[in-house]
Formats: C-alpha cells, sequence, structure tokens
C-alpha cells in the first residue's frame, strides 16, 4: 500500500513567497489580505510540516535561511504551473471570458483604463477583470509568482522569459510654468532645456528611468537637463509642483490627454527626437495559454488610442 507525504498546500507556498518578497510579516500578512497572526501560524505549520526552518525571526527583521530561499524558488514554479492549469482551463471557453488578473503602472492606470475598460465591458460581459495598480518591479514578481495573469506596461523594460504586444507610442511633452520662456517655442529638444532641472518621479516608477533615458541621463550635463533633487509619488504631484512654479518635468502624451493639467496653469510642449516616447503594451508568461485573450485585449487599447479625442477647449497650453 503506497504511502501519502504530507504536502504542503498552495496558500501556505504563497505565504511563504509573502514573506521573502516583504522581508516583513506585517507587510506579507498585508499581501496577503490574512491577519499578522494567520500568517505567521501559517509558516509556522509549514516549518512544523516540513521539519526545517525556513525562515530566521529577531526582533527587529525577518530573513529567509538559506534552505528557505531553494524553497521559494520552487514554491513559485508550483504556484505559477498551478495557476497555468487553471488559465488553460478557462482559455478553452470563449475569447475574454472568466476572470482575469491585470496589473497595471501608475503612470498608465488613471489615464487609460477609463477609456477602453467600459467598450471591453460591454463586448466581453463574461470577463470578470481584477486590477491591481503598483510599480513595475513588484507587478513583475506578482505575474513571477502567478499572482497576476497579464501586466500593462510601459517600455524599455528587461522581460527576460515573458512575451509581449505593444500597442502605442507615447511621446513625452515637456510641462512647465505659465509665463516660462518655453512657451514662445512650438517644439522643445533636449538640447533647449540643458540649463533647467527636471522634477521626476521617486525611486521604483519606470517613467523616471524613461525620463532621464530621454533627457540625457541622469547627470544630465551639456546635452540636456539634470534630475532635481525632488522626487514625486504621482503624475498629479509633478503637476502641482510644476504649477507652482517649482520647476519643469516631462509628461507622457497620454496624460496630458487625459486632462492631468486641466484646471491649471500649466503648459506643454511637444519634445523633439527619435528617443522622445516610451512605448506601452502588453506583457506575460510564455508558459500562458491566454495569449489570446491577451492579444485581444491589446486590440481594444490599440484601436482607441488611434481613435482622436474630442478638440480641447482653449487655455490648456497645448500647441497642436
Amino acid at each position: 500500500m503506497t504511502a501519502y507525504r504530507t504536502l504542503p498546500t498552495l496558500t501556505q507556498l504563497r505565504h511563504l513567497i509573502a514573506v521573502a518578497e516583504n522581508g516583513h510579516f506585517g507587510r506579507a500578512a498585508e499581501a496577503c489580505f490574512i491577519t499578522q497572526s494567520s500568517l505567521s501560524a501559517s509558516i509556522k505549520e509549514l516549518e512544523a510540516m516540513l521539519g526545517r526552518v525556513l525562515v530566521e525571526r529577531t526582533r527587529r527583521s525577518v530573513m529567509m535561511t538559506p534552505l528557505g530561499l531553494d524553497v521559494v524558488t520552487r514554491a513559485r514554479g508550483v504556484v505559477t504551473d498551478v495557476g497555468d492549469i487553471v488559465d488553460l482551463v478557462s482559455a478553452s471557453g470563449d475569447v475574454l471570458s472568466g476572470p482575469l488578473r491585470l496589473g497595471v503602472i501608475p503612470t498608465i492606470a488613471p489615464f487609460l483604463l477609463p477609456r477602453v475598460m467600459p467598450l471591453v465591458r460591454d463586448t466581453h460581459p463574461g470577463l470578470k477583470l481584477y486590477l491591481r495598480e503598483d510599480q513595475t518591479g513588484r507587478l513583475l514578481n506578482g505575474l513571477a509568482g502567478g499572482e497576476l495573469d497579464v501586466l500593462l506596461l510601459a517600455f524599455p523594460y528587461s522581460l527576460e522569459g515573458l512575451e509581449t504586444e505593444i500597442f502605442a507610442e507615447d511621446p513625452f511633452w515637456v510641462a512647465f510654468p505659465d509665463g516660462h520662456w518655453c512657451a514662445g517655442r512650438e517644439r522643445l529638444t533636449v538640447a533647449d532645456l540643458r540649463a533647467e532641472e527636471l522634477m521626476l518621479l521617486g525611486e521604483g516608477h519606470c517613467l523616471r528611468e524613461h525620463a532621464l533615458a530621454v533627457s540625457g541621463g541622469k547627470g544630465g550635463g551639456t546635452k540636456g537637463p539634470a534630475a532635481g533633487e525632488f522626487q514625486a509619488s504621482s503624475l498629479h504631484t509633478l503637476v502641482q509642483m510644476v504649477d507652482n512654479g517649482l520647476g519643469l518635468t516631462l509628461l507622457p502624451k497620454m496624460a496630458i490627454d487625459a486632462g492631468i493639467i486641466r484646471g491649471t496653469k500649466v503648459q506643454v510642449r511637444p519634445l523633439a527626437g527619435k528617443a522622445s516616447s516610451r512605448q506601452v503594451g502588453f506583457a506575460w508568461r510564455a508558459s500562458s495559454p491566454g495569449k489570446a485573450d491577451f492579444q485581444r485585449l491589446a486590440g481594444f487599447f490599440r484601436d482607441e488610442l488611434a481613435t482622436p479625442l474630442p478638440p480641447r477647449r482653449k487655455g490648456t497650453g497645448e500647441t497642436a
């Protein structure tokens, strides 16, 4: 008679992954939507079942043991594979039906999703969309761990082992205060801005790296502007800082089209140059069976961005 071993549950593995990613029981519990005591009990049960310590606990820190790190690596693969099994079954039905977990970065979510998702829901009422807004690095961890199915990101970005579908170019525009000398130009170049400092998003936002790449790098210098010391947590904060005359920034055209400068005196001009834009698209695991769904979804976004928005009222500071 075959003896069956007691095996870890997927829930226990997800909890262990969350502890490894967050380095803190409280934050890991929040990420798993459970109490800290429940998460701690789950990890202790897992360790008791395996007979080995996976998490080293002190009063001030939480660290994975070497064995714990190896288990987390395997656990990510297990959770992802099980998620792909569920996706495979779901994919056997209609395109864009059933649950879909979409991760999206904050420099895209509020400006693009409201334009596209109503049409997606009307066309595919059977789709149950779950959204998570976060920075690119954390979204990629969620995708690798099977917590997310597909990501809506800005490129270029290193995405080893993932498939992508780019559907749009999103040009950068220069945003400046009312009365600034930039208002006298129809278009601006990086060289025009070499004496300026740019206010940018904080570390971890891919738009910061894209803006630095467009403007000539972290040091600025003779070719373009330097990055200022101020770092914002959102594009809306940057716009308010510009509106108060504290400096310049770069805004994606997508955000301007969505009205991010509406109600302010901020002026904008297009930034000329070969590399003055970011790309927007989807990324997913190469093993995912949902490729047809993701490409169909990308089609909605591509079609929407190809449709001109209604004319804007005068006073936005935007030039044709």
